[in-house]
């Protein structure tokens, strides 16, 4: 039978291989870390990132990780090449703002994070997730709430996934200039929301998430 919980920690807690170590002592010895980028933005795609770290051993920068939304931009881009160079499985998965539109965001996250963990070879044999678990997952796994920030290898995928979706929405900028997308990322930021005004959806949008649903049914957008 496989596993499947949801955990709560206190959030003073800094990540650590503690849910790891838990996986090894039962004799499961690649646990996947996984975390999504990009779910609650307004444009592009969410991206998802599993990451396997050795926990024998601490790397020289453990004390600098932690969830990617409370490092620098600079302090992700530092870290996201030691991650992989360090893990000894990576895996990334991108589901498209057409996808995020057809199949709601909750299932496109699950979406890119199956197609992250079956990138890894050799196969890891357990997950770790942050706050979600994965249906028709067939492995051990925990999803944990606040893990990104509580949980090494869960913190490491969060920063690669973080970064392989800010360079894809800097792109983006690029082929949609105008609304600002290399700033905010797509997010419901103040400047986004009054480009959106004032431009109209680029293709990217996700015309399904607010305010951008209620604006188009509302004609007050292009």
């Amino acid at each position: 039978m496989v596993a499947s919980s949801r955990i709560y920690y206190n959030k003073s807690t800094m990540p650590s291989f503690t849910e790891e170590k838990i996986f090894a002592s039962q004799g499961y010895g690649r646990t996947a870390g996984i975390d999504e980028a990009g779910r609650g933005a307004l444009a592009g795609p969410v991206v998802a990132a599993a990451v396997i770290m050795p926990y024998r051993k601490k790397p020289r920068w453990y004390a600098e990780i932690d969830d990617s939304k409370v490092l620098t931009p600079q302090k992700r881009a530092d870290l996201a090449p030691r991650i992989r160079e360090t893990a000894t499985g990576v895996g990334v998965g991108i589901v498209s703002h057409e996808v995020i539109d057809k199949r709601n965001i909750v299932q496109a996250t699950v979406m890119a994070m199956k197609q992250a963990v079956a990138q890894i070879l050799p196969p890891p044999d357990s997950l770790l997730i942050d706050f979600l678990t994965l249906p028709g997952a067939h492995l051990p796994q925990k999803g944990i709430v606040d893990g990104d920030h509580l949980c090494f290898s869960i913190a490491c995928a969060s920063i690669i996934a973080k970064v392989t979706r800010d360079g894809l929405m800097a792109e983006m900028d690029g082929l949609h200039p105008g609304y600002g997308f290399a700033r905010h990322k797509g997010y419901g930021t103040p400047e986004h929301i009054s480009c959106l005004q004032k431009l109209g959806p680029c293709p990217i949008h996700r015309r399904t998430f607010d305010p951008l649903k209620e604006m188009l049914l509302q004609g007050r957008l292009i």
